[in-house]
């Protein structure tokens, strides 16, 4: 997998396509979250059981809905955001992001907001699409694909408290 020269943990990602079910997404973000656990340094603290159990837990307080942990949790290694789709919460990936050390956090229904990919994906959008006419849904793929390959050249960074925010 290429990555970002800016943020190395930023996988590029290029290629789009017209479907995606579960088994095709899971396999490949499965792949991609393994590279990334790979890439990341060892923890040089050990927990116990209860601790590390504790450490989990404490990252879904608050939560209204939850999981049930799986008896024995490796060390945490990374937060996952995801929205509600229900393949996100299946038990297989589930049990295997537990397994890897990756907690699935979830945002809330009703905050799409909260998603910053829905706000990349709408810049990127603008960037490819405005004022084109598409014949195929390869040609929308194709224009994304250029604008992403552009944007992971040099890539910008998201501000919450961008232009628009100074403009309110």
């Amino acid at each position: 997998m290429s990555r970002c020269p800016k943020n190395p943990l930023r996988p590029l990602t290029e290629q789009g396509v017209e479907t995606c079910p579960n088994a095709v997404l899971h396999a490949w973000l499965k792949q991609q979250l393994s590279d990334i656990i790979q890439s990341l340094p060892q923890s040089a603290t050990v927990l116990s059981i209860q601790d590390n159990h504790a450490l989990w837990s404490s990252w879904r307080q608050g939560l209204k809905v939850k999981f049930t942990l799986p008896e024995e949790l490796p060390p945490l290694r990374m937060l996952l955001v995801c929205d509600n789709l229900v393949g996100h919460k299946t038990p297989d990936f589930v049990v295997w992001l537990c397994h890897q050390g990756i907690l699935p956090l979830y945002t809330p229904l009703g905050g799409s907001w909260l998603n910053m990919a829905e706000s990349i994906q709408r810049i990127l959008k603008h960037r490819a699409l405005d004022s084109q006419h598409p014949k195929t849904s390869g040609q929308i793929i194709d224009w994304l694909e250029t604008v992403v390959h552009f944007w992971n050249q040099n890539p910008t960074p998201f501000s919450w408290a961008g232009k628009r925010s100074a403009r309110r």
